[in-house]
């Protein structure tokens, strides 16, 4: 299940794990990163904390966490290759993995119809 977040965030919802990354519309509007920086696996957040940062040549900007969960797992490859995300933000370019707390709250975000209506 693909949901979309306000803030830019994807998630594929599996078995209660979100994988999570930026959108490619985010991934255009940052420009070439330079610099990505993950949670610890093992770390618990609440829905809207900042859960990873970027920078790019522009900015520097907060990845948040999507919905309240414990980071799984993270993806050490943006780290070595921050291009990665510009090139495959929706695929080899995801950010971390998210055990959901509640995964009902999934409900709650925008679908892909939706989020293309925002950004439009």
């Amino acid at each position: 299940m693909l949901k979309f977040t306000s803030e830019h965030e994807w998630l594929n919802i599996e078995n209660g794990v979100a994988t999570v990354g930026i959108t490619n519309h985010a991934a255009e509007q940052l420009g070439d990163l330079v610099f990505v920086e993950l949670p610890a696996v093992g770390k618990s957040f609440s829905k809207g904390a900042d859960a990873a940062t970027v920078e790019s040549v522009k900015a520097a900007s907060e990845v948040y966490c999507p919905l309240d969960g414990e980071i799984t797992e993270v993806n050490d490859a943006i780290v070595a290759d921050p291009s990665l995300v510009n090139s495959d933000p929706q695929g080899a370019g995801w950010f971390f993995k998210l055990k959901l707390a509640n995964p009902s709250d999934a409900d709650g975000l925008l679908d892909e119809a939706a989020y293309k209506e925002l950004i439009a």
